[in-house]
């Protein structure tokens, strides 16, 4: 009986659809319509009403009827051309009915009501950088048909986007009001009610016994419970951040053994608006250990030397990870496929299979297919709008026709970074295989970034405002100086470096130098050439020719060649400088003599080793240099007694011999946390003990290194928390000491605009005689600064350091110092 009955409810609702479906127009036509015996008619015409807005004929066409068919009525063809054009989503409501009958002849009217069409939306209740996403994502267009689907679709949009931010109690209230200024245009208004944002209140764990719940909770990288010392790192509970954190706890189980833990069941629960738990139950399983470890299919090099660079013997813990990452691309090069593809086998493969599970133990073989070395067939560079090709190819370490190495690209890669013209974000490189031939091309993908610099800089010194105006051209090109149509605005793409900078205090002191640097002299080997001229003038502020004048004027210049080496390795260079500097005194009283000339004619050589990844924020790498510089000793071979000259005479042709070393590393924590430590130490040496210390080139220690426009070649090395040059003698000092170490956290990596924050600690200090000189013995403070890297002006910092020492000759000094900077490094020690 329940069988029948439902049959009959079937039949009497497909009855009913089909009077729906096609009915007479109006009440008073006579027609008659059996639906028990369809009958075949021929589409006499299809007319449409209630459409204002629409193509009639279009909606003709899709419905698939059209005038001289043959159809039944009632039949499949009048319900088809319904569904087609209600697919449409462009209808409230939609009837065919019959106009008329005349003998074999029907004429259908389709009658229809439009859905109004979207002529703005709105969003209220969140921030506009919401609303500007919130556009993006929702994707919809004015002018568009507004249907039911869209709303929908849009409401689903915004809602996920706030529980992707932690706002679980969201609400969004969707309202379409007719617009008074377009007939069948609507408004759609979206309020949104983000509510409380739902946090973290704990993450419990059960069933964890090979690890503790602190370190799985730490293996979460993402999902946080709610900590008052959570700097870097909120609560909110964000569900794709879950399921990625729910696989690094596997992960972090696989490292230690358990192969095959397992989530068997988690839970997230409201405890309040605010506040979810999260509740983890673990199926930790055996823990495992590595046994036996095969080779098979390696030819090019022997078992024993690839179970070396795999570094796992027999016993250790079986972790995953560890396998993978030796197998595969590990970060510090040590790995099998790192010793394949550095000789040239780039369709090489290692596949680890495990034969045998035993107790707690798994035996491996490393399945291995060789291949045949590639060598590269051809290498582009795309990007480069400004720089010249010649510049970036001479950095290439892959060249066609060589074998390919995996370790050149990298090393290309960093070659290009520091040459500072490209966003080192931006830049990757392809390689394109050809297996048919086994050949490989390779691409590099690099984003031209501004690099001149202007600097604009105010420093105080000598108890006056100074003011320094200087450009740095980082890409220039002297050829194409010349060249009317390279001035845009400089000529520019060679590589060269043009630096021209002026500083002044009005007429007491003035100063202007120019530098250029080829670093290809030649074009075919990366040997550089630098040449510099200076002229500076400080006085008393009397014009020239008064009797009251006082003033030290110095002329010099320079020329130096830099050229890379190959021994210890190929990140060491070598630069040689010979610099003349000629010192005019008229009476003044800052110096040895106080009228005169000096000369300074000294020759210098740098050997240094640099490895940083990146020369604007490295993250990894060092810094070391050694520098010698020396003027010849003039006083061994002139035959005269030093203590009976005058100090005229005496330092006509200064003498001194000056080291200096300086290392610094770079460890990078994450992408944008660095450990930065540096030391560095100056010695400033004599030929002739009653000559004596030069007075030029001396140390002069603390504060921000911004007071440096003294003319006697004095360093001045910066030590944050003290006054200027208060941990140094008036006069100078011949050894120093200077130790800092920094935690820099970079907030943007936007090279037009990079920031980092830092915090640091620091120590130094000066020491006239060797008598005295203790590297131990330092002036220590702390702090914490910003730096702002902007390509026009070069590095902006600013730190906020507090001394930990006192100054026995300074009993006054603050207790805290702010620096800024413009420009400037904070000394080169």
């Amino acid at each position: 009986m329940k069988k029948l009955f439902l049959s009959l409810i079937i039949l009497l609702a497909g009855f009913n659809y089909s009077l729906a479906q096609i009915t007479p127009v109006g009440t008073n036509q006579n027609i008659e319509i059996d639906y028990s015996n369809p009958r075949e008619y021929e589409i006499g015409g299809i007319t449409i009403e209630g459409v204002n807005f629409l193509d009639k004929n279009v909606l003709v066409m899709l419905s698939g009827l059209t005038v001289g068919d043959k159809i039944a009525v009632p039949g499949d063809k009048i319900s088809e051309a319904l569904r087609k054009l209600w697919e449409q989503g462009l209808f409230a409501d939609l009837k065919i009915k019959v106009k008329s009958i005349q003998g074999d002849l029907i004429f259908l009217e389709i009658q229809a009501e439009e859905r109004p069409r979207l002529s703005k939306f709105t969003f209220k209740g969140a921030k506009k950088s919401e609303i500007d996403e919130l556009r993006e994502s929702i994707a919809i267009i004015k002018g568009q048909v507004l249907t039911q689907n869209i709303v929908t679709t849009a409401r689903t949009k915004i809602t996920n986007y706030f529980y992707n931010k932690g706002y679980y109690n969201v609400q969004v209230n969707m309202i379409s009001k007719p617009d008074s200024a377009l007939p069948n245009n609507v408004v759609l208004y979206m309020n949104i009610d983000k509510g409380k944002k739902v946090k973290i209140q704990n993450i419990e764990f059960s069933g964890n016994e090979g690890i503790s719940d602190a370190k799985l909770r730490k293996a979460m990288k993402e999902t946080k419970k709610k900590r008052i010392y959570g700097l870097f790192k909120q609560s909110k509970f964000i569900e794709d951040n879950y399921e990625a954190d729910k696989k690094n706890i596997i992960a972090a189980y696989n490292a230690k053994g358990y192969r095959d833990a397992t989530i068997t069941k988690d839970t997230v629960y409201k405890v309040g608006d605010k506040m979810v738990n999260i509740r983890i139950s673990i199926e930790e399983g055996k823990k495992f250990y590595f046994r036996n470890i095969e080779w098979i299919g390696n030819s090019k090099y022997s078992s024993k030397l690839l179970s070396t660079v795999l570094g796992i013997e027999r016993g250790d813990v079986y972790d995953q990870k560890l396998l993978d990452e030796r197998l595969n691309m590990s970060q510090n090069g040590r790995d099998i496929s790192s010793v394949y593809l550095d000789n040239g086998y780039l369709f090489f493969s290692v596949n680890p299979v495990e034969v045998l599970v035993e107790g707690d133990s798994i035996d491996l073989e490393m399945r291995i297919v060789e291949g045949k070395q590639a060598r590269i067939n051809r290498v582009t560079v795309v990007g480069n709008t400004k720089t010249n090709d010649h510049v970036i190819i001479r950095e290439l370490r892959t060249k066609p026709g060589e074998l390919f190495s995996r370790s050149d690209i990298i090393r290309t890669q960093r070659e290009l970074s520091q040459l500072g013209y490209f966003n080192p974000e931006k830049m990757n490189v392809v390689p394109k295989p050809n297996p048919a031939d086994g050949t490989v091309d390779i691409e590099y993908t690099v984003e031209e970034k501004p690099n001149d610099q202007i600097e604009l800089s105010g420093g105080w010194g000598a108890g006056r405002i100074v003011g320094t105006l200087g450009v740095t051209f980082n890409n220039f090109s002297a050829k194409k100086f010349f060249k009317k149509d390279a001035w845009r605005p400089l000529p520019a793409g060679d590589g060269q470096k043009l630096s021209l900078r002026a500083q002044s205090t009005g007429i007491w002191f003035w100063s202007y130098n120019a530098s250029f640097t080829e670093p290809w002299l030649g074009g075919k080997k990366p040997n550089s050439l630098t040449v510099s001229h200076f002229h500076s003038v400080q006085s008393n502020g009397e014009k020239k020719g008064s009797e009251n004048r006082q003033s030290i004027a110095v002329t010099g210049g320079s020329i130096g060649l830099g050229r890379r080496l190959k021994v210890p390795d190929d990140f060491f260079t070598m630069y040689t400088e010979l610099t003349f500097q000629h010192y005019e005194l008229n009476k003044w009283p800052q110096f040895i003599f106080s009228t005169g000339s000096s000369n300074n004619f000294s020759g210098k050589i740098v050997i240094s080793r640099n490895s940083i990844s990146d020369p604007i924020f490295p993250a990894s790498g060092s810094q070391t240099s050694l520098t010698i510089a020396a003027t010849p000793p003039y006083s061994l071979f002139s035959g005269k007694n030093y203590n009976e000259v005058t100090s005229q005479e005496k330092y006509k042709w200064a003498e001194y011999h000056k080291w200096k070393f300086t290392s610094a590393w770079y460890l990078g924590l994450t992408k944008n946390l660095v450990i930065y430590t540096k030391v560095g130490m100056g010695f400033l040496g004599f030929y002739n003990k009653n000559i004596g210390t030069a007075p030029f080139e001396r140390f002069y220690l603390g504060g921000s290194g911004l007071f440096n426009f003294q003319l006697d070649g004095r360093e001045i090395i910066a030590l944050r928390g003290y006054d200027d040059n208060s941990l140094s003698p008036t006069t100078g000092a011949a050894f120093i000491n200077k130790y800092t170490s920094e935690l820099r956290f970079r907030v943007s990596p936007n090279p037009n605009a990079m920031v980092y924050l830092l915090g640091f600690v620091e120590a130094g200090n000066t020491f006239s005689t060797i008598g005295n000189y203790n590297p131990f013995n330092v002036y220590k403070s702390a702090g914490l600064g910003v730096r702002i890297f902007l390509p026009m002006f070069g590095m902006l910092g600013l730190d906020w350091g507090n001394r930990f020492d006192d100054v026995p000759r300074l009993p006054n000094m603050q207790k805290s110092q702010i620096h800024f900077t413009i420009g400037f490094n904070l000394g080169e020690l």
